[in-house]
């Protein structure tokens, strides 16, 4: 009988776990919103920025802060858009309400999908300290999360001939750490460069 029940429970989580897979793949098949509201021909998917973000953390070198702890959290910190979407200021959400859709999404995935296990505890711990902000590290992925987007954005200004000055305007002067900062005023140099 017991061996029944490790049979079922086995065939459960799996078919929980494979709900999962398919909420990450999600992220690999949506592409970002703000790129798809600029007419951006090849946009990226909120996996490729998630991927990005996490190889940027890779590069820390700075004794005050747990790396792997950015890393992770460069990781997941998007992991409830596999549900909700990227969703975008122009799409007049509120704040507040896609963090509560962000919430019931990952309290979605890591309660019931991953069971509470000791992984998705860490999966969601990691994930609200990102959403808090609070952290040192929090703070470092969020600066790489805008970078990244900024990034991204001189990317398509030099292959798709845009103007997307937006979205270095909505995050100048918004950066903290010095590591990114000094990322942030070459990448200027470099837009300007690009531009005169």
């Amino acid at each position: 009988m017991e061996n029944k029940n490790q049979t079922k429970n086995s065939v459960s989580n799996f078919t929980n776990l494979l709900e999962f897979f398919h909420i990450v793949e999600n992220l690999k098949k949506t592409k970002r919103t703000g790129w798809i509201q600029f007419n951006i021909k090849n946009p990226e998917s909120i996996s490729d920025h998630m991927h990005r973000m996490s190889i940027l953390a890779l590069l820390l070198n700075d004794d005050d802060l747990d790396k792997n702890k950015c890393v992770k959290m460069a990781v997941v910190h998007d992991l409830a858009e596999g549900i909700v979407g990227d969703i975008s200021p122009a799409e007049g959400i509120t704040k507040e309400e896609k963090h509560r859709r962000e919430m019931e999404a990952m309290q979605h995935i890591c309660k019931e999908l991953l069971g509470n296990s000791l992984q998705s505890q860490e999966i969601f711990s990691l994930w609200q300290e990102y959403e808090n902000g609070e952290t040192m590290e929090a703070k470092f992925v969020k600066d790489l999360d805008k970078f990244e987007m900024i990034l991204q954005a001189f990317e398509y200004e030099k292959s798709d001939k845009k103007d997307l000055s937006e979205f270095f305007e909505t995050t100048r002067g918004k950066f903290n750490h010095p590591l990114v900062k000094s990322w942030v005023e070459e990448l200027y140099l470099r837009r300007e460069t690009l531009t005169n």
